[in-house]
């Protein structure tokens, strides 16, 4: 995820430039003045309290969508859709061949 975003940056911008935008505090609150004029201004309350309402511990387990992360992968894998689908074609195509079959028998006798 971080490299495509790397890759839609602008070729033109820096590195620096690039990467500043995926930070979570915004470049100009943490800069080195306000680190340095001793850590008790207002500006550098606001970032340790935006640092205490984060979340604490491991990120929840992202639950993937579509059809492979649905069947294929994770504690529940099945090979059953696959099955499925193939015993789905084995009708559909019987179905159209059949049919066919209908049409030149109507026209033509054997």
């Amino acid at each position: 995820m971080f490299a495509a975003r790397l890759a839609r940056a602008p070729a033109l911008a820096p590195r620096g430039a690039r990467l500043a935008s995926s930070l979570p505090i915004p470049p100009k609150i943490a800069t080195p003045a306000m680190v340095s004029s001793g850590g008790s201004s207002a500006r550098m309350d606001a970032v340790v309290g935006f640092y205490k309402a984060l979340p604490k511990g491991e990120a929840p387990a992202k639950r993937g969508g579509g059809i492979k992360a649905r069947f294929f992968d994770g504690k529940n894998a099945s090979s059953k859709p696959i099955v499925a689908y193939i015993a789905f074609m084995l009708l559909f195509g019987y179905t159209i061949d059949y049919n066919m079959h209908l049409k030149h028998h109507k026209n033509n006798a054997h």
